[in-house]
């Protein structure tokens, strides 16, 4: 015999299966494609700051040379600010993805 709570637990259980499969219908996973244009995203949102940075560096060695190397530290600089801007886009994402 079944008592009444655990006929309303299981009534919930399966209301929640439910509506998880209905919302999967409505919204289907992405594929793989999505997933590799993802991680191409990625990797150009830090390729490009560290490219530049590190052109900049060349630039400025080259006209204004000093004690210390811009190339160096502009590259690492673009580095770290393409790290950021990638950081921020998947924690955007995800919380997007959690939303739903």
């Amino acid at each position: 015999m079944i008592n009444e709570q655990s006929g309303e637990r299981l009534a919930r259980q399966v209301g929640a299966k439910a509506d998880r499969k209905i919302n999967a219908r409505r919204n289907p996973a992405p594929g793989v494609w999505f997933g590799l244009g993802m991680m191409g995203l990625v990797g150009w949102s830090v390729a490009v700051p560290t490219l530049l940075g590190a052109a900049l560096g060349i630039w400025l060695d080259k006209y204004h040379p000093g004690k210390h190397s811009w190339t160096l530290a502009l590259l690492v600089a673009g580095l770290v600010i393409g790290c950021f801007n990638a950081w921020r886009w998947v924690a955007r994402e995800d919380k997007a993805i959690g939303d739903d």
